[in-house]
């Protein structure tokens, strides 16, 4: 913190801004206090090179916004509002047009102070973070136009973010632009928009290509999708995203970033938002193995079904619906998920084809596939052991059953 601050005081109430400027003896000695008018505040704060801003509010609120807007184009400086009634829709646009903090136009000398003062301390920190950004540009660190780390430091960053904070529980995530929307992509854009949807403990980084890298501790797959839908909402003009995400436990980076990065492959193949790794499952797989002789709770055959049912199956059947909509005119595409059987189904005016996934217990599936109408295929039945059902399994097994109706049922 410095020992001499500069503040700006900006109001069109030269009584209020006398009375003001009387509160803040509590200040340091070398601390100056500047008064301007609305019309001058720009001018005035190009010449005193003010640290703290005060911004009284103006008759007009649109002028207060105004002003806060442009002078928020000064990264370095703090703005504070003061109001003199509260007025909720004032104060939440001003924080939405630059705004660091707010106080009541007619509190005591010493509330002021202490906000005055604390607002100094946080400039001062953020001022501190500032000349660090810039070291780490210089250092190439940190991409200069984007914001974020480059991705030869991602390795780095990113396991000591997991390390330091001791985290196994969370999400990494690879995002690139769909096919559609490659022709709208800005990497600067897309870097503000994710900076935009995310948290402090987040991490950002570059990818390679028009990739970026997100590591998000304490997030599961919902909340990963909360910030994807954030982060598109944020991007605007209708921005399609494609992401391959992976849990972190038992990983390291390497891992991490095979996982994702197929994920994404297999999201973008398909036309589908994302795609989640599939999850290591060792100790199930062994607990499901015959030949190996420990009793079996069956009970637990269905907790494993259902956890395939949620981090497989249900993924599956959605992406692959909605790739195949666009694809199969004039066919009916509809998908349901219940708790012992899934229906993947296909009709049009020549061809009705029905995909099951039946758990008849134990630890097996049954696939039923059957086709009614002129020239259908055979109908078939598959028989395949929980630890085989994967994501790539189990869309080639259904891609084959669209394609044989597809062929039929021209």
């Amino acid at each position: 913190m410095s020992d001499k601050n500069s503040i700006l005081l900006i109001s069109d109430d030269e009584k209020f801004a006398e009375t003001l400027k009387s509160k803040l003896i509590f200040l340091r000695k070398g601390d100056t206090v500047v008064t301007s008018s609305f019309d001058n505040a720009e001018q005035n704060l190009e010449l005193t090179m003010a640290d703290i801003v005060l911004v009284h509010e103006n008759t007009s609120k649109k002028s207060t916004i105004e002003l806060v807007k442009r002078l928020r184009h000064n990264k370095n400086v703090c703005i504070m509002l003061l109001v003199n009634d509260y007025d909720e829709e004032l104060v939440l646009a001003c924080y939405d047009a630059g705004i660091d903090d707010f106080a009541m136009a007619g509190a005591g000398s010493i509330e002021l102070v202490i906000k005055v003062v604390n607002n100094i301390k946080h400039n001062s920190i953020k001022l501190s973070a500032f000349r660090n950004l810039k070291i780490l540009e210089q250092l190439q660190i940190i991409d200069e136009l984007t914001g974020v780390y480059n991705y030869n430091y991602a390795q780095q960053v990113i396991e000591n973010a997991i390390n330091e904070n001791l985290f196994n529980d969370g999400v990494f995530a690879v995002i690139a632009p769909s096919e559609n929307s490659k022709s709208k992509f800005s990497i600067e854009k897309m870097a503000e928009a994710i900076k935009k949807s995310i948290r402090v403990d987040d991490v950002v980084t570059l990818g390679r290509g028009a990739k970026f890298y997100l590591y998000l501790p304490n997030t599961d797959f919902n909340g990963t999708l909360v910030v994807i839908s954030k982060i598109k909402e944020n991007y605007g003009d209708d921005f399609e995203l494609c992401a391959g995400i992976s849990g972190i436990a038992n990983k390291d980076f390497k891992e991490m970033e095979k996982d994702a990065l197929q994920a994404l492959s297999d999201a973008m193949a398909t036309n589908a938002e994302y795609v989640f790794a599939q999850a290591k499952e060792e100790t199930l797989d062994e607990w499901l193995d015959d030949t190996v002789d420990k009793p079996k709770n069956y009970k637990i055959f269905k907790q494993i079904f259902n956890k395939k049912l949620e981090k497989v199956i249900t993924p599956v059947f959605f992406r692959l619906q909605k790739a195949w909509e666009e694809k199969l005119f004039e066919t009916e595409i509809e998908q349901s998920i219940g708790d012992d059987m899934c229906v993947f189904h296909l009709k049009n005016k020549k061809q009705d084809s029905t995909l099951r996934i039946i758990y008849p217990g134990f630890a097996k599936i049954m696939i039923s596939i059957t086709h009614e109408g002129l020239d259908s295929p055979e109908n078939k039945e598959i028989q395949l052991p929980l630890t085989k059902i994967s994501q790539k399994e189990l869309v080639g097994i259904i891609e084959d059953f669209i394609k044989d109706f597809k062929y039929t049922s021209v």
